[in-house]
């Protein structure tokens, strides 16, 4: 079955991967925007374990005053940063099983479960990498759907599917097994396993999730081209450390 699938997902994707192999990853036609309008797209992220509370604060502050999309922070700093930004529009993401995705189920339901009642409104999940690699597809899709029954109607999940581990097949499963589990994103990468996100990886995932679910870039991202490039390429969301040079990247090519 599994590689019924697979090749059925593959024939699909055979003929635009061709002409996606022959497209610049920079494209020159790349739709330009404003600091603003790319803060829109951004998780202002900290996921570093040395990180100190001086950090966290400046993150808020930076996510105030450049407006980005969220906070992505480990859940043990959600709810300082829910108090830090209450009132400001700015959603709270909590990563969750991170960064490996090797936790059971119930134990990653039970941090997401902890996280939202903490204040975060979007939880970026980990697959679980082996289960994925060893074909334990059902285990991968249970795993999802544990901590989708354990976020409320209004959560967003996303699921990190660590694509610099995987094989294409792989990455193709990964993202239909999230569709299937009723996921709201899929997202490239942790940033803690060697691997950034990539304009194919997203062009790949965008094609296999379709207009109905989101695609998250992370990891590696580090200016204004690449933000625009990922963008363009099919992510509506970006996840960045580097938030501040990316959106002041920005202001060389239009006004903030």
């Amino acid at each position: 079955m599994i590689d019924k699938i697979t090749k059925e997902v593959m024939a699909r994707l055979n003929e635009k991967m061709k002409e996606q192999d022959n497209k610049s990853e920079l494209s020159k036609n790349a739709k330009q925007m404003t600091a603003l309008e790319l803060a829109g797209y951004i998780d202002h992220t900290l996921l570093k374990p040395e990180a100190v509370k001086s950090q966290f604060e400046k993150l808020c502050d930076e996510a105030r005053t450049y407006k980005f999309k969220s906070v992505c922070v480990n859940s043990s700093w959600v709810p300082f940063v829910a108090k830090k930004l209450r009132g400001s529009g700015i959603l709270i993401c909590s990563v969750i099983g991170f960064p490996l995705g090797e936790m059971d189920s119930r134990s990653k339901a039970f941090e997401a479960r902890t996280a939202i009642s903490n204040g975060a409104n979007e939880i970026d999940m980990v697959i679980n990498v082996g289960a994925l690699k060893s074909r334990e597809l059902k285990l991968v899709e249970e795993d999802i759907r544990t901590i989708k029954r354990a976020c409320r109607s209004n959560t967003v999940l996303k699921v990190i599917i660590e694509t610099g581990l995987l094989t294409e097949e792989e990455k193709i499963l990964a993202c239909e097994i999230s569709k299937k589990a009723d996921a709201n994103f899929v997202k490239t990468c942790t940033g803690f396993s060697g691997h950034g996100a990539t304009v194919q990886d997203v062009a790949l995932m965008r094609r296999i999730v379709g207009t109905k679910m989101g695609v998250k870039a992370s990891g590696g991202i580090k200016n204004y081209e690449q933000a625009i490039a990922l963008i363009n390429a099919g992510a509506n969301r970006l996840g960045c450390g580097a938030s501040v040079a990316i959106v002041t990247g920005a202001t060389s090519q239009e006004k903030y």
